[in-house]
């Protein structure tokens, strides 16, 4: 009687469930496909997605700063390149990172802005622990930065803010392991500045991009976006806002707000006010379409549970239909948990990077994050 759940349902379906309902109808044009029913126009939705984050920031334009890349090491690791650098994001902000590539090349090569998931932070993607020494077991990343790299990619891993070296001085003086993030309190002091966590990490994933620009190995027209769970966050993000990425693919991410924002904890990250007055997660997205898409999920993943992801699928496919490009979205379902497979998405990022059509595929109409 007291419990306040029948209030927030009818809240969720007042903000969204109209618009679910008439996609889920589908229309008589379509037979029995859904209909993709944004509220606003593909730009003018754009355009309020990178508002609602806070993505245009004032406050963070203002504390931008010059790159100032620096070479912190380099080895080799079999034909691999590996080296250890950093950057600038924001005014204090330095960013570590690795990048991995091919040591015999002929040509520039495609690049990914491969993002991490939650837990020890960038060294995660390369199979490492928090010390930076081989992990005994692949972890949930699967090492997917050397799968990539290996595959003839040059793979740029920055470490997210909140995670790993880049955690609040408590944090790190309380847990050097880095088994817990500083993604709650960095989250709330921004919220009362008036930005968002996301928004501050799709703009650092954009000056990753900037970064990559820089760099001679790297052909700038083929930048692709490998996310997983919060990583995914991310690059689905940056990709809806950012025209230069050309290609993505999002691991334990693609879902519903529903589903599982709304249905279990997560991490404050996922949290941005007002997202779901512009659309629910198939929405945000459909902003990434004509471009290649492809959406990973196990099974039996319970932080993004797999029947919303189905439901995403249904709703992207629509989406991708009326682009007129249902063949640039795929998906794999696989046997497995909250994780990284691989099984089919390295090998359709490197194909989709390496594709003579590559140019063609960006919108010319996009918006970039200044």
């Amino acid at each position: 009687m007291w419990n306040p759940d029948p209030f927030l349902s009818r809240l969720y379906d007042r903000t969204i469930g109209e618009r679910l309902s008439r996609r889920a109808n589908g229309a008589a044009d379509r037979g029995n496909r859904p209909v993709q029913t944004l509220p606003e126009g593909g730009e003018r939705l754009r355009e309020a997605v990178i508002a609602v984050t806070g993505m245009r920031s004032e406050l963070l334009a203002q504390e931008r700063a010059p790159l100032e890349p620096e070479l912190l090491e380099r080895t080799e690791q079999g034909e691999l390149i590996v080296e250890k650098l950093a950057y600038t994001t924001y005014a204090g902000l330095r960013v570590p990172a690795y990048a991995l590539y091919q040591r015999d090349r002929a040509e520039r090569l495609p690049a990914v802005l491969a993002c991490h998931g939650h837990g020890i932070g960038h060294r995660a993607a390369l199979g490492l622990d928090a010390a930076g020494a081989p992990a005994a077991e692949p972890g949930i990343h699967n090492r997917f930065a050397i799968e990539l790299a290996s595959r003839g990619l040059f793979v740029l891993v920055p470490e997210i803010i909140g995670f790993g070296d880049r955690r609040l001085q408590a944090d790190l003086d309380a847990d050097p392991l880095a088994t817990s993030s500083s993604c709650l309190p960095i989250a709330l002091q921004l919220l009362m500045c008036g930005t968002t966590l996301a928004g501050l990490r799709v703009n650092e994933a954009s000056i990753a991009l900037d970064y990559l620009e820089t760099r001679e190995e790297v052909d700038p027209r083929r930048i692709g976006a490998f996310g997983f769970s919060g990583g995914g966050l991310i690059a689905s993000l940056t990709t809806a806002a950012d025209a230069r990425i050309r290609a993505t693919v999002l691991c334990g991410y693609a879902n519903t707000y529903k589903g599982s924002i709304l249905d279990r904890p997560h991490c404050v990250d996922n949290y941005i006010p007002g997202i779901l007055q512009l659309g629910e997660q198939p929405d945000i997205l459909g902003l990434i379409a004509p471009r290649p898409l492809f959406i990973e999920s196990g099974l039996s993943d319970t932080v993004f549970p797999i029947q919303p992801t189905r439901e995403a699928i249904l709703q992207l496919q629509a989406i991708y239909g009326d682009h007129g490009a249902e063949g640039l979205l795929d998906y794999d379902l696989f046997p497995g948990g909250h994780e990284i497979s691989g099984r089919r998405s390295y090998d359709w990022m490197a194909s989709r990077l390496w594709a003579t059509d590559v140019s063609d595929l960006l919108p010319q109409s996009m918006s970039i994050i200044p």
